[in-house]
């Protein structure tokens, strides 16, 4: 009997699944407890791999919990990539209809949150934005055209986001506040890091990826965000290499 790749595939990530039909080992016998080994040592990697790229979800739910979570998560979602880099890019929306853990609302963020900065570390590289460039005429630093750099991710939440990942993360950290927050992940140097958003600069920051200028930008946060105060929004992004430029458009 021919052993398919999916059936393979479907019994080496699912325990509850018998061991393949027509499967031998080296002497031609059944595979049967090398099969259950190689099975195991395969979850586990993959367990491993759930475990790096989501510290804060790991960090939330217990090592118990989180490889009871993995086991489910490897089932419905076998790998599709040799890189495991890319691994547990499902797992967020996963987490949003997973029941068990439905009583902790705000696991899909954080989840989302672990994704961002594994994302950022892997994007590729950009010129950041050099602050002179702002030191020009007004009608020209308001014509600039910016975007956020590959490796700046910015997430919306409707839960403290940003303070969950601190108080989990950082030694001495304050406990959450229960606000909504919205975070942006960057990488200055070679290591991401969250930060905190300020009123507005979500919207602003993702108008510049949609190809307005600074100035219409700005004003597209403005009219949403009152309190949106775009000097201590560009010190930020400055200060955290989250920009880079694009063109100039000539002022008519």
């Amino acid at each position: 009997m021919t052993v398919t790749q999916s059936g393979f595939r479907n019994a080496l990530i699912d325990a509850d699944l018998a061991v393949p039909e027509g499967l031998k080992d080296g002497r031609g016998a059944p595979a049967g407890a090398r099969f259950a080994v190689y099975r195991n040592n395969v979850v586990l990697s993959l367990t491993e791999a759930l475990s790096t790229g989501f510290p804060l979800v790991h960090k939330l739910l217990g090592s118990q919990t989180f490889d009871r979570l993995a086991g489910v998560f490897v089932r419905a979602h076998p790998p599709r990539s040799p890189l495991m880099m890319h691994y547990g890019a499902a797992l967020p929306d996963f987490l949003d209809s997973f029941e068990p853990l439905a009583h902790i609302g705000y696991l899909s963020d954080c989840a989302r949150l672990d994704l961002a900065i594994r994302r950022s570390y892997h994007a590729g590289d950009a010129e950041p934005l050099d602050p002179l460039r702002l030191q020009q005429d007004p009608r020209a630093v308001m014509a600039l055209q910016i975007s956020p750099s590959p490796a700046t991710q910015v997430l919306c939440s409707n839960w403290p986001l940003f303070d969950i990942w601190r108080f989990n993360m950082i030694p001495d950290a304050p406990k959450p506040e229960a606000v909504p927050q919205d975070v942006m992940v960057t990488r200055a140097d070679f290591d991401p890091q969250p930060h905190l958003l300020p009123s507005g600069a979500a919207l602003w920051l993702d108008a510049l990826t949609a190809g307005h200028s600074l100035g219409a930008a700005s004003e597209k946060a403005a009219a949403t965000h009152p309190t949106f105060d775009l000097a201590s929004t560009l010190t930020l992004a400055l200060s955290t290499a989250a920009l880079t430029e694009n063109t100039t458009k000539e002022i008519q």
